[in-house]
């Protein structure tokens, strides 16, 4: 019986041990690593202007105004306590409703609007949170932005130019927009 008993402790003092070194200080040893090395992305990538925090670099948000570029939809509402897809298939019905009914409403917002809605603004991505859009998506906004803005279309589409950020590492992934950072371009442009 004693035997098992310095077993069932040395068990327990393994646990108490290896819960404080890897449940404590790796994370910390982590985290500060990467507050030394990256404050920055380790604070989140966090956006500010004039002192004040307005998004993260990480994650999509809503922009409230039609004189804005609109990023993906979103089936969470953009909450990041609730992210995730809608989970429903590409043939389900409410799907289908929903695309449909994201499609009118875009065309109808973007009157002037050059060739057909690109799939990512009629389609939440899996996470509800990209803060990416497809450079046909930013570029098909371009028209309704320079006419409520009051702006040359050639000034918007160079900002979207500017702001296409290429495949990671040249073949990772595809071309994508941050739409936080073009609508900071956009809001510069005629501050």
């Amino acid at each position: 019986m004693s035997a098992v008993l310095r077993q069932l402790a040395a068990a327990v003092r393994v646990l108490v041990v290896m819960t404080v070194l890897l449940g404590f200080g790796y994370p910390l040893l982590v985290t500060g690593i990467a507050q030394l090395t990256m404050p920055h992305r380790a604070d989140g990538s966090l956006v500010s202007v004039d002192g004040r925090v307005i998004g993260s670099s990480l994650l999509g948000q809503a922009y409230s105004g039609q004189q804005w570029f609109q990023g993906r939809p979103s089936a969470s509402d953009y909450s990041g306590s609730a992210s995730g897809g809608t989970n429903l298939a590409i043939d389900d019905p409410r799907e289908v409703a929903a695309v449909n009914e994201l499609r009118q409403r875009l065309l109808r917002d973007n009157p002037d609007a050059v060739g057909p809605v690109p799939a990512d603004a009629l389609t939440a991505s899996a996470s509800g949170l990209d803060p990416d859009i497809s450079p046909a998506y930013a570029y098909w906004q371009v028209p309704r932005i320079a006419r409520l803005r009051g702006v040359p279309r050639a000034e918007v589409t160079a900002l979207v130019t500017a702001s296409v950020r290429p495949r990671t590492l040249g073949f990772i992934g595809e071309p994508r927009v941050d739409v936080l950072d073009l609508n900071l371009r956009l809001a510069a442009l005629r501050g």
